[in-house]
């Protein structure tokens, strides 16, 4: 069923040559003796294990599903999925970037990224077991007590113990001021939580010993809204006081949802029935806690649909170059064949560039902001780290949002280079679609993205953010701007920079006016600023190539021209999009907001 090759060459290019992250780790004591041996040597065994092991379980995983044994209140997950996992722990994959503190291997996050890339190109469904244990060890890290982070932190760095954020109810998603679980304190320092909670991604599964719930709840006389909301740990098994698991905890899966998607993973309605856990942080400050875990799933996000993009367009590129339909417009290509291979059509390419571009921009983007985090984490220079804490925060909504509408773009564009064949479920491309569209929905609807871009990471600070990371994009354009081989990516960038300060200024004024005015234009806002960035590496990537692609080719290497190819495309045809979007987001709140409620 399809075939995945992991895309080592442009991850190097974009490690190596792009962000140069052998020099930029130099400068972090944690990270100074990853070199390149090291980092090329975990992205060959990486895609060794994505390819051989997680790959061949992602079609026969969609199509069985996840089985609920309602009176054992047990989940199975499709076959496979279990004996993977247990590859996954053994190669000690789960604790690539954790702290050697609590058993990890100290490897960057940078680094981790690359493989989770992989991951979610063989296997979105499966990568989402292991995967939301990330953003419960950085929460715990952060927020736990001495005595919770001696227990859990080393079961979720070897992976013996998965994890899972329970947030939404029936009754309120986004807006989790409304929830209505409760916990009730315990004279012994645990609470006694009650409620139910719904689309809880591995919720409930056989692939490890325990399962470790981030539940967020009200204590007693908490105050209303989202400041009356505390973060509780409740694990599915109580540890003993040797780490083994215990006594059941009474919290249990209701039932598995029925999705368009992910059917692989076990998305839970679960049910606490006084359920005993422990309180992460201060009673009623809840959400400054699980926030360190929504961004870093957020951030988790984006990187499943950049890995969806790249194993579409792998597929649809081999379908293209074999299937015949039709001859050339410009003449036969394939004379001793009865009709031209697809790739001759201008329209194929156009959809095949399409994913290529989302996936090499999505890559170079992804990496650079996890670099960034490697630099918040770990710089020994106080105003780097700030500075780089800074650029993460603004560019984690375009992450989850920009990539996610990029990868539906690019998975419906590959499915539709197969014609019929696409929709049938076969050829495996129908599934990437359907996976695809949830990342557009969960984390954050990607509208809720745009307005915390916007109206948080933006106006409430009067654009400092934006500016500090224009102010990059800047000097790059000046210092390029001479250079004639260099104009067709550096002039439309240094337009779109402008563009998009006057842009900001303007709804920045609009809202002091009338606050709907956000709301109407964070949507297109957030894209036009997606492009800019795309722009911007992109700019640099083309940069590297024009200096590399003559020797390269010489010796009979084409990466470099292609890469050049695939900038050209992306300026031709994919950044223009702003012109649109921007006179979208300049046209205010009247018309979306003038029609009364009951006219609809």
């Amino acid at each position: 069923m399809g075939q995945y090759v992991a895309p080592i060459r442009d991850m190097q290019f974009v490690l190596h040559e792009f962000l140069k992250v052998e020099e930029q780790l130099k400068e972090l004591p944690a990270h100074a003796e990853t070199d390149a041996d090291i980092i090329n040597q975990v992205l060959e065994e990486g895609a060794k294990f994505t390819s051989e092991v997680l790959f061949p379980l992602n079609h026969s995983g969609d199509r069985e599903g996840c089985h609920h044994d309602a009176a054992a209140k047990t989940v199975t997950t499709p076959k496979g999925y279990k004996e993977a996992y247990k590859q996954y722990v053994e190669g000690g994959w789960a604790a690539l970037a954790c702290d050697p503190e609590y058993g990890g291997q100290g490897l960057p996050v940078v680094l981790n990224n690359s493989f989770y890339e992989m991951l979610n190109s063989s296997n979105q469904a499966w990568t989402m077991y292991p995967g939301l244990s990330h953003g419960a060890y950085e929460c715990l890290k952060e927020h736990g007590t001495d005595d919770q982070k001696k227990i859990y932190l080393p079961k979720l760095v070897s992976g013996e113990w998965t994890g899972t954020m329970c947030l939404t109810e029936p009754h309120c998603g986004t807006d989790l001021g409304l929830l209505r679980t409760k916990a009730v304190p315990n004279s012994d320092g645990s609470w006694t939580i009650t409620g139910n909670k719904i689309f809880i991604s591995a919720g409930e599964h056989d692939m490890s010993e325990n399962i470790l719930h981030l539940v967020l709840a009200r204590v007693p006389d908490a105050p209303e809204g989202s400041k009356g909301i505390s973060l509780f740990l409740v694990p599915k098994f109580l540890p003993n006081a040797d780490g083994s698991v215990g006594e059941r905890n009474p919290i249990f899966c209701g039932a598995i949802e029925e999705k368009m998607g992910i059917h692989g993973n076990s998305t839970c309605q679960m049910n606490l029935d006084g359920a005993k856990g422990w309180i992460i942080g201060q009673p009623n400050k809840g959400l400054n806690a699980m926030f360190v875990f929504m961004n870093a799933a957020r951030l988790g996000v984006g990187m499943q649909s950049l890995g969806l993009t790249e194993v579409a367009y792998q597929n649809a590129l081999v379908y293209a170059k074999d299937r015949l339909q039709m001859r050339s417009l410009s003449g036969v290509k394939a004379p001793d064949k009865p009709a031209d291979p697809i790739i001759v059509h201008p329209d194929v390419r156009r959809m095949l560039l399409t994913a290529k571009a989302y996936a090499e921009g999505g890559r170079a983007f992804t990496s650079y902001v996890a670099l960034q985090i490697d630099r918040e984490l770990n710089h020994p220079d106080e105003e780097v780290r700030k500075d780089a804490a800074d650029e993460v925060a603004l560019l984690t909504p375009i992450v989850k949002a920009f990539i996610t509408d990029n990868g539906w773009i690019a998975t419906s564009e590959a499915m539709q280079v197969y014609g019929g064949h696409g929709y049938i479920s076969e050829w495996g491309m129908e599934q990437y679609v359907r996976d695809a569209r949830i990342n557009l929905i969960y984390e954050g609807t990607n509208t809720v993205q745009s307005l915390d871009l916007l109206g948080r990471k933006i106006l409430m600070d009067n654009g400092a953010k934006l500016r500090k990371f224009g102010e990059k994009i800047k000097a790059f354009v000046e210092e390029h701007g001479t250079d004639e081989a260099m104009s067709e990516f550096i002039t439309p960038l240094g337009d779109l920079g402008d563009k998009v300060g006057k842009l900001t200024m303007e709804i920045g004024m609009k809202a002091f006016q009338n606050q709907d005015e956000v709301g109407a234009a964070a949507v297109p806002y957030l894209r036009v600023v997606g492009h800019l960035v795309y722009s911007y590496f992109f700019a640099q990537m083309a940069k590297i190539a024009l200096e590399k692609q003559g020797a390269a080719e010489a010796q009979g290497d084409n990466f470099y021209k292609a890469k050049l190819a695939t900038a050209r495309f992306y300026f031709a045809r994919l950044q223009p999009e702003t012109a649109m979007l921007i006179r979208q987001a300049r046209s205010g709140a009247a018309s979306l907001m003038a029609l009364d409620a009951d006219l609809f």
